[in-house]
């Protein structure tokens, strides 16, 4: 992979994730809950949180991760050379894990929603999970969206999923 390709992709997964943290702070019930935020560039470990938004992020040298909750629990953790993005809103869940090269975002917006986004090959991958659904993105196996709208999208299988009951 070019280090042009790479510089590419790691500012597009950072666009988007700026993108989707604006929405979830600006949205319409932003003021009834507080944001814990976890940001983790390079090497840190970061926690945050109290009785309802709760947050945890860590990395190594030369790789980000980023846990933002919102009456929530996120948690990221990037390997070396990877990045990693979780964002849980309204009782969800998301958990985003990386390893080398790899970029993967988990986002859970809703009661029992649920995001397990895991980044083991070179590539970026996503999984968005509504109120009551379950997505799991392992990086080796396509991934799955069961028990309500949920989307995933895979770049280290090729692969994705939807549900939308």
């Amino acid at each position: 992979m070019s280090h042009s390709l790479v510089h590419r992709v790691c500012s597009a997964l950072t666009v988007g994730a700026g993108v989707t943290a604006a929405w979830i702070v600006a949205g319409p019930d932003a003021a009834a809950a507080p944001v814990a935020a976890c940001p983790a560039p390079g090497a840190t470990t970061v926690s945050a949180g109290d009785a309802t938004s709760q947050c945890s992020a860590s990395s190594v040298g030369g790789s980000a991760a980023a846990a933002y909750g919102m009456d929530g629990t996120a948690s990221a953790d990037a390997g070396a050379t990877s990045l990693a993005l979780a964002l849980a809103r309204n009782g969800g869940t998301a958990t985003a894990q990386s390893s080398f090269l790899s970029g993967p975002a988990a986002i859970a917006l809703g009661p029992g929603a649920t995001v397990n986004a895991t980044g083991v090959r070179p590539g970026l991958a996503i999984g968005i999970a509504g109120p009551g659904a379950t997505v799991t993105v392992s990086g080796v196996d396509g991934p799955t969206c069961t028990g309500g709208v949920g989307f995933a999208g895979d770049f280290q299988t090729l692969q994705g999923c939807l549900s939308t009951r």
